[in-house]
């Protein structure tokens, strides 16, 4: 259950983050979303809410209180793992240049950078490519279908849920042993990833007037810029989105 409640931050709150870059939740993309569950998904996305209000947002609150040095070195090991899923779904989508360059970046950060602690990569020139499988899945025209709300993970959907288990599978974390050590990085993950996110749950709780269809509408969209790659046609929209 550890491994895969890294989602538990980038999925209950990754949409509230499309705010800072759209503040309009409102789009010709997020029109028309098919939820049947909503019923059943707003009472688990309500579990989740009380999760992160009573456990991970205080957790967080005081991880920030580390000197920024750490908390960036922190940051900056988990981004390098997270590259290894992106070149494995850069080559599936045959983005060839991409995967190239974030194969360089893990290199470079992993050597020069020790082992990702610092962002060497970057600095180099070589940009980062975020990909996972579930881009891949919409890359190649699989449609998302309903809208779902994963226990804990948070906001997904009948395609994307289990993408999640493909990108588990190429991350090089879940081979981590013992089980002990792998649950005790993923915690700090979880932790690191939500403490990332402190300043956007604050301003999500004074703008949204309801924040389940507000992080709803915004996965949508956050799902459908990660699918082309920030250039969404404006009157075409994706016919299985």
């Amino acid at each position: 259950m550890m491994k895969n409640t890294t989602g538990i931050i980038t999925r209950i709150t990754i949409a509230l983050s499309i705010l800072l870059v759209n503040a309009c939740a409102t789009s010709p993309h997020t029109a028309g979303i098919s939820d049947p569950l909503e019923p059943v998904n707003r009472v688990v996305f309500q579990l989740n809410e009380n999760v992160d209000q009573h456990l991970m947002e205080p957790v967080a609150r005081h991880y920030i209180k580390l000197p920024d040095i750490i908390r960036s070195g922190v940051n900056n090991f988990f981004s390098n793992l997270e590259d290894v899923i992106s070149v494995v779904n850069q080559l599936l989508q045959l983005k060839f240049d991409q995967a190239v360059s974030s194969t360089m970046r893990v290199a470079e950060n992993s050597t020069i950078g020790l082992l990702g602690l610092f962002d060497v990569a970057s600095k180099l020139g070589l940009e980062k490519h975020n990909e996972r499988f579930a881009d891949t899945l919409g890359y190649w025209g699989i449609p998302s279908g309903p809208y779902i709300v994963l226990p804990l993970l948070g906001p997904s959907s009948l395609r994307d849920a289990p993408a999640i288990l493909a990108d588990n599978s190429v991350y090089p974390g879940s081979y981590l042993h013992p089980v002990s050590h792998r649950s005790a990085l993923t915690l700090v993950k979880v932790i690191d990833g939500r403490a990332n996110l402190l300043n956007v749950s604050d301003i999500s709780r004074q703008m949204a007037f309801d924040k389940y269809n507000f992080t709803r509408d915004s996965y949508h969209q956050w799902r459908l810029n990660r699918v082309y790659d920030g250039d969404v046609p404006q009157n075409n929209v994706h016919p299985f989105e």
